[in-house]
């Protein structure tokens, strides 16, 4: 048998405290999605402001970076590069924009993270402070 890791509701809250108290400080609105290493949401936020077209492009984010095992842009990037069309993923739910990041523990992937509402940089912004929350005492 082998033993895996998974995010818990407590780190998902850590993460989405961290996304939400920048949010917060700097008045902007945008979603956060935090699922498991399969792309299945442990919890989600939705801020005063954020477009509603956020709430699922989050989700989206954080389930690309979970089943790819790496950020939502290099997904992307390499769809782009290598002319491999996002279609033959066969789920409509991968996406190409940055904004979801895996969440790694001792060399696996756990979980991930994503965020929608805001320009593409500042998205991935949002998304490696949460993710790097976890890494604090």
């Amino acid at each position: 048998m082998k033993q895996t890791y998974t995010l818990s509701h407590r780190d998902a809250q850590t993460i989405v405290n961290t996304i939400v108290e920048k949010l917060e400080a700097d008045n902007l609105g945008a979603a956060v999605a935090v699922c498991d290493a399969h792309g299945e949401l442990i919890a989600f936020l939705r801020t005063d402001g954020c477009p509603l077209t956020s709430i699922t492009i989050a989700q989206n984010k954080a389930f690309t970076a979970a089943r790819e095992r790496k950020p939502s842009k290099a997904v992307g990037e390499a769809s782009k590069n290598e002319g491999f069309p996002m279609t033959n993923f066969g789920d409509p739910r991968f996406l190409t924009w940055g904004g979801g990041m895996p969440v790694f523990y001792e060399g696996e992937v756990v979980g991930a993270v994503g965020v929608s509402g805001l320009p593409e940089a500042v998205d991935m912004e949002l998304v490696a402070q949460g993710v790097a929350s976890l890494e604090q005492p």
